[in-house]
């Protein structure tokens, strides 16, 4: 039987800031954007008794919480420490499967120590090096080890054995089974299933008729099966920032401003990922929160600022704004390890091996450039 551990930092970002200023431990932390249209990335316990959590606007936190101390997001800081914690766990294996910048699995199975006692020597291991508490959880697969770390937060370890599994299930909310999202959830209750419990009284073709192709796994899942291995690599999809403006706009030169920004960042994390990309994406929300998205798959692999920022400049100029714009995000995916170099026409070794007439030549020219590999035919 495999040996699984979900680890979860607790409250990261609040807890970083908590512990980067002593004065800040006991008080409600508020961590996101602070304008006026920021949402809440992450919040001090203290905080979540007053009904904060993730995804909140912030001007609602501001409502329920005005005494408390908002500070703006320093992603640098988190991944300073993140890696100080990610150190930790490969140094217990190599099987880690990151899932964010604080969360990750662990398979221990061929490590011959009783699991508990791994996931003890994690959380000692964390707080000692970076002065954060982690929550851990240990069962054998992912989706109720994942149980195990949320059932006792802050700085908790819970372990679900083979026998307890599915009583321990029974009273959970749906939305806590991996696979059943927001919407989901909210479909289910409108049809007198909120609980595993709930779940547990369908049958496998019941549950196939509500979610799909998917039901078999829901069906699986709560009655304690999880095939799923811990993957050491999780392959990057895409890569992106997006803001919500303080003032609606439909000032082009604003909006550039904003894509320029996002464009550093991406870059640096593509370069930080080795990674480069070939389609680049613009979205827009308007005022009236109607959202239009426009890709463009180049020819070629790109990652540096000045590349990336061209093309999402481009785009967003072809885009025809009717309304101002509240939110604007950029993102690039079609993501490769490897840098195909597809060469321009005019690439004087490639014109001795290919054959192009004078108005061709011309038309390319306008163009910018077809990119063809050395040999090719047009």
């Amino acid at each position: 039987m495999r040996k699984i551990i979900h680890v979860d930092m607790d409250a990261f970002f609040a807890s970083v800031e908590q512990h980067d200023n002593p004065k800040l431990k006991g008080k409600p932390v508020i961590v996101g954007g602070l304008s006026g249209r920021g949402v809440v990335s992450t919040c001090s316990y203290e905080a979540r008794k007053y009904g904060i959590h993730s995804a909140m606007p912030m001007y609602m936190a501001k409502t329920l919480c005005p005494h408390g101390v908002f500070l703006p997001v320093r992603f640098e800081r988190y991944r300073e420490v993140s890696k100080k914690v990610f150190d930790i766990l490969y140094e217990i294996t190599n099987i880690v499967e990151p899932l964010s910048i604080d969360e990750a699995y662990l398979d221990v199975t061929d490590i011959d120590k009783n699991p508990e006692d791994i996931a003890k020597e994690i959380k000692e291991k964390v707080y000692m090096t970076t002065g954060l508490t982690v929550s851990a959880g240990v069962s054998y697969n992912k989706f109720l080890a994942k149980i195990a770390s949320d059932w006792n937060k802050p700085d908790g370890l819970m372990v679900i054995s083979e026998d307890m599994v599915p009583d321990i299930l029974r009273p959970l909310s749906v939305s806590k089974v991996y696979g059943i999202g927001e919407k989901s959830s909210e479909r289910l209750k409108k049809i007198g299933i909120e609980k595993v419990d709930d779940l547990l009284k369908l049958s496998e073709e019941e549950l196939t008729n509500i979610f799909g192709k998917y039901g078999k796994e829901i069906y699986d899942r709560i009655r304690g099966i999880d095939l799923r291995p811990v993957e050491t690599y999780r392959e990057t999809k895409s890569i992106g920032k997006e803001t919500t403006l303080k003032k609606d706009t439909d000032d082009i030169d604003l909006l550039s401003k904003y894509l320029k920004r996002f464009s550093k960042i991406i870059s640096s994390e593509l370069k930080e990922e080795r990674l480069y990309c070939r389609t680049v994406t613009v979205k827009i929300k308007t005022s009236h929160f109607t959202v239009h998205t426009k890709s463009r798959t180049l020819n070629e692999y790109i990652d540096s600022p000045e590349d990336i920022y061209n093309v999402a400049t481009a785009i967003l100029k072809e885009s025809k704004i009717s309304q101002p714009v509240r939110l604007i995000g950029l993102s690039v995916s079609n993501l490769s390890r490897n840098k195909i170099k597809q060469l321009s026409l005019f690439d004087s070794e490639i014109r001795k091996n290919i054959k192009i007439d004078k108005i061709v030549y011309e038309v390319n020219k306008k163009l910018g450039g077809y990119f063809v590999k050395k040999g090719s035919d047009i």
